[in-house]
C-alpha cells in the first residue's frame, strides 16, 4: 500500500522577520507561527493534519492490521506485582477495554492477603471521564495509610495538580494546588483511624518557565500551605523525597551540572532544614540514610562518582570515610540502602550491573546477566527491613521482567514477565552489540535486534533510534510493538551516541556544548557501519528520534540525507537558536548548561552551525513524518511547525513530508494505552509504506 502523493500540501504564508544577534541577521519567514493561541495558527495546524490524514488514507487497512497485531500481543486485563507497605499489599491493574489503570490495595491478614476485599484507591478511568487526556504523576500514600496524595495532568502539558483523598471517608480534601512536581509525607500522623492530619511537603513549578522553584509545607487541617523555600537560581530545580529508612526528608536542588541537598528529620516536620554540602559548580551529589550514618554519592573527584559515608550527627568533610573509590572503568549511577544491604547500580562498558554488599559482613557480589545488551534497574521496595531485593530486567529479546533476589542465598525468583500474547518466542530473534568507529576514532556502541534467518545482503530496512542528550541513557529496551517490524524482515538498532549517559558522565560531557557535533557524527558513523556490515544499505534506514533526539535526526538529515530512506521526528527540538535566545520560554535558562547560551557569541555561532531549522537547504530529503503536541511546553508547537513550513519551500524531491499535531496532548503524545497503540500503528504503517520489507527489496 502506498501513500497518496497526488494531493497538494498546505502552504504557510511567509512573513519575514529579522532576528539580529551579535551583528548577525537571520530572516525567519515563519516567526508568526509562535502565536499558537491565534485562530490562524490553529487553522494551519488543522490543515496540515487534514493533509497528512488524506495522504495516509490508503494505509488505513494496513494501520488497522497493525493495530490489531499490537493489541493482540498485550494482555489487556493485567495485574502488577504487588508491593508490601505497612499492613497492605499495593498493586495496579488494568481492565479490558479501559484506557487507564486502577490502583488498589488489600489488607494482609493471618490467612494472607489474596482473599481480603479490594480497596480501590484511585481509578484513573473515573478521573479521566470527559477528558481527552489524563496522566498521573506522583502517587504517595501517607504513613498511616489513611490519605492518598496524587498529582494529575489533564491537558498533556505536564503541569500537574495536587489532590489529596481521605481513604477512610472516601472523599477528597477541599484544597488542591497547581504545578506540583514532587511530594513527600512527613512521619507524623498517628494510626489509620486517628485523624491528627499528617504533614505533606511538596514542590511547585513556575507555570511560565516550568522551573520547579518553590517548596511548601501543607498541614492537612489548614486551607493554605506554608512556603518554606524558593530556589532563585534559574538553572536549578527542586525535588522533595523521603529516604527508605523513613528517617529523613530530602530536598534536592539540582542543575544539569551541580547539586545541593537539604535534610530534615522526617518526624519533625516543623524543624529546621539543614544543607549537607553547599553547592559548588560542577559538583553533583545525592544522599541516603542508614541509622546514624549518611551515605553520599558524589563526583567531587571525578565524573564516575565515588561513595562515602559520614556520621549523621556531624557530616563535616573531615569525617568522611570512603566506601567506594572513584573508578576509571565503572560508573556509580546510584545507590539503594536497606537495613541489611547496600545496592549499587553501576555501569561498565556501557552495560548496567548490580553490586550487592552485605552491610554486616561487608562482602560484595554482583548479579550476572547473559544478554549482550540489556536494561536492569533496582525496584523501589518501600519496606526498609526487606530481606529480599527486587529488580526489573529486559533486553531486546526479553520482555520486561520482575525478579526477587535473596542476597544471602543468591537465589533469583521470577515474579512476573510482561505477557506477549500470540506466537512470540524469544528464540526466534537475535540481539547483538556491535561498534562503529566515530570520526575521531571513538568506538560507538550499537544495540540491534532482528529475526533469525535475516539475509545479510543489505536488503533489510533498518530502524535506527537515537537520542544523545542530558546524560540520559538510551538502553536496549524490549518492545512488543517492534515485533511487527522484525517479523516483516526489519532490523531495529539503537545508536548509543555521545551526549547520552550510555557510557557514563564522560560520554555525556563529550556530546554537549562545544562537543555537541559528536552526537551527529556518531549517529552517521553508526548508520555507515550498519551499511558496511550489510545489515542494510544506503537509503534503507529510517532515522527516528524524539525531543532532543529530534534535534539529532534533524541535524543528521541536513548533514547526510542520502543515507536515509525515511525519518520520523517526534516533538523535535529543531529551532535551537531562536528558542534558546528567549529566556522567557519554559526550561530555557536551565538548558544553558547542556546547549550553551546564545547570548554569548561563541555559543551562538556554534549552535547556529547545527540548528536543524537554520540549516535547511535546497537538497533532497527522505520521506518524513513529523509529530507534535499542541499543548507541549517542552518543545513548543511552533518549532516543528516552522521546520515543516520552511522545509516544504526548500526540498528538491517529491517525497512526502507529513506533519501531524495531536490537538489534545503535549510532549508525550496520547495518554490512553489504546490511543498510544493507534499512534504507534500509524508510525509503523508509514515506515512500511515507504521502505517495505526485506523480501520486497532483496539484492539481485
Amino acid at each position: 500500500m502506498k501513500l497518496d502523493l497526488s494531493l497538494t500540501p498546505p502552504t504557510a504564508p511567509q512573513r519575514p522577520k529579522k532576528l539580529v544577534a551579535h551583528g548577525h541577521t537571520r530572516i525567519d519567514p515563519y516567526h508568526w507561527l509562535r502565536k499558537v493561541k491565534s485562530a490562524e495558527v490553529l487553522d494551519y495546524l488543522k490543515a496540515e493534519n487534514a493533509y497528512a490524514e488524506a495522504v495516509l488514507a490508503p494505509l488505513q487497512p494496513l494501520q488497522e492490521t497493525l493495530y490489531t497485531e499490537l493489541l493482540g500481543r498485550i494482555q489487556e486485563a493485567d495485574l502488577s506485582v504487588p508491593v508490601k507497605f505497612g499492613p497492605w499489599m499495593y498493586y495496579s491493574r488494568t481492565v479490558q477495554g479501559a484506557q487507564y489503570a486502577v490502583h488498589a490495595r488489600k489488607r494482609i491478614t493471618d490467612a494472607g492477603w489474596e482473599t481480603s476485599p479490594e480497596e480501590v484507591l484511585l481509578d484513573e478511568n473515573l478521573e479521566a471521564e470527559g477528558k481527552a487526556f489524563y496522566e498521573v504523576g506522583d502517587y504517595e500514600v501517607s504513613p498511616s495509610g489513611r490519605y492518598l496524595a496524587w498529582t494529575e495532568d489533564t491537558r498533556g502539558q505536564r503541569t500537574y495538580r495536587l489532590r489529596v483523598r481521605d481513604l477512610i471517608r472516601g472523599k477528597n480534601l477541599k484544597f488542591s494546588h497547581k504545578g506540583v512536581v514532587s511530594l513527600a509525607w512527613a512521619e507524623d500522623g498517628g494510626s489509620l483511624l486517628e485523624d491528627p492530619r499528617p504533614t505533606l511537603f511538596f514542590v511547585t513549578e513556575d507555570v511560565q518557565t516550568k522551573r520547579a522553584s518553590l517548596f511548601w509545607r501543607q498541614d492537612l487541617g489548614e486551607a493554605q500551605p506554608t512556603r518554606l523555600f524558593e530556589e532563585r537560581d534559574e538553572r536549578f530545580n527542586l525535588y522533595v523525597a523521603k529516604t527508605r529508612s523513613l528517617g529523613l526528608l530530602v530536598l534536592n536542588s539540582t542543575s544539569h551540572t551541580t547539586s545541593e541537598t537539604r535534610i530534615l528529620p522526617a518526624d519533625q516536620p516543623n524543624g529546621r532544614w539543614r544543607i549537607v554540602v553547599k553547592r559548588r559548580a560542577g559538583v553533583e551529589y545525592e544522599i541516603d540514610h542508614h541509622s546514624d550514618t549518611l551515605f553520599i554519592r558524589t563526583n567531587d573527584l571525578g565524573p564516575n562518582f565515588r561513595l562515602i559515608k559520614t556520621p549523621l550527627a556531624d557530616w563535616q568533610a573531615t569525617n568522611w570515610q570512603e566506601v567506594l573509590p572513584l573508578r576509571e572503568d565503572v560508573v556509580l549511577e546510584g545507590i539503594e540502602l536497606y537495613r541489611d544491604t547496600l545496592v549499587c547500580s553501576e555501569r561498565k562498558n556501557g552495560l548496567s550491573q548490580l553490586s550487592i554488599t552485605d552491610l554486616a559482613s561487608q562482602q560484595t557480589h554482583q548479579i550476572a546477566f547473559a544478554d549482550p545488551a540489556y536494561v536492569v534497574d533496582i525496584e523501589d521496595l518501600p519496606e526498609w527491613d526487606s530481606p529480599i531485593l527486587r529488580y526489573s530486567y529486559e533486553s531486546m529479546t526479553t520482555p520486561p521482567s520482575i525478579y526477587d533476589y535473596d542476597p544471602l542465598t543468591r537465589q533469583t525468583t521470577l515474579l512476573k514477565r510482561q505477557p506477549v500474547l500470540g506466537d512470540f518466542d524469544p528464540a526466534h530473534y537475535i540481539a547483538e552489540r556491535i561498534e562503529a568507529t566515530a570520526a575521531d576514532g571513538t568506538l560507538i556502541p550499537i544495540s540491534l535486534v532482528y529475526r533469525k534467518g535475516l539475509p545479510r545482503d543489505g536488503s533489510a530496512p533498518l530502524w535506527l533510534d537515537g537520542y544523545g542528550a542530558y546524560g540520559i541513557t538510551n538502553d536496549p529496551w524490549f518492545s512488543s510493538t517492534r515485533l511487527s517490524l522484525l517479523d516483516r524482515g526489519w532490523v531495529f538498532a539503537v545508536a548509543h551516541v555521545r551526549g547520552g549517559g550510555d557510557l557514563g558522565q564522560a560520554w555525556h560531557e563529550t556530546g554537549k556544548l562545544q562537543h555537541k557535533k559528536n552526537s551527529f557524527s556518531d549517529y552517521i558513523a553508526c548508520a555507515q557501519t550498519l551499511i558496511q556490515q550489510a545489515y542494510t544499505r544506503r537509503g534503507r534506514i529510517l532515522a527516528n528520534g524524539g525531543s532532543a533526539g529530534g534535534l539529532l535526526i534533524g541535524a543528521v538529515l541536513n548533514m547526510a540525507p542520502e543515507l536515509f530512506g525515511a525519518a520520523i521526528l517526534e516533538v523535535p527540538f529543531v529551532d535551537v537558536v531562536t528558542t534558546m535566545l528567549d529566556a522567557s520560554l519554559p526550561l530555557t535558562v536551565g538548558e544553558y548548561e547542556e546547549w550553551g547560551n546564545p547570548a554569548n557569541k561563541a555559543d551562538y555561532r556554534r549552535m547556529l552551525a547545527y540548528s536543524p531549522y537554520d540549516n535547511l537547504a535546497a537538497r533532497a530529503y527522505p520521506p518524513m513524518l513529523v509529530e507534535a503536541g499542541l499543548h507541549d511546553n517542552q518543545v513548543m508547537i511552533w518549532e516543528p511547525a516552522k521546520y515543516v513550513a520552511k522545509l516544504r519551500t526548500l526540498k528538491t524531491d517529491t517525497n512526502p513530508l507529513l506533519f501531524l499535531t495531536t490537538l489534545e496532548a503535549g510532549h508525550g503524545g496520547a495518554s490512553g494505552r489504546y490511543d498510544s497503540l493507534r499512534e504507534r500503528a500509524r508510525q509503523l504503517a508509514f515506515a512500511l509504506s515507504v521502505l517495505g520489507s526485506a523480501a520486497e527489496n532483496s539484492a539481485p
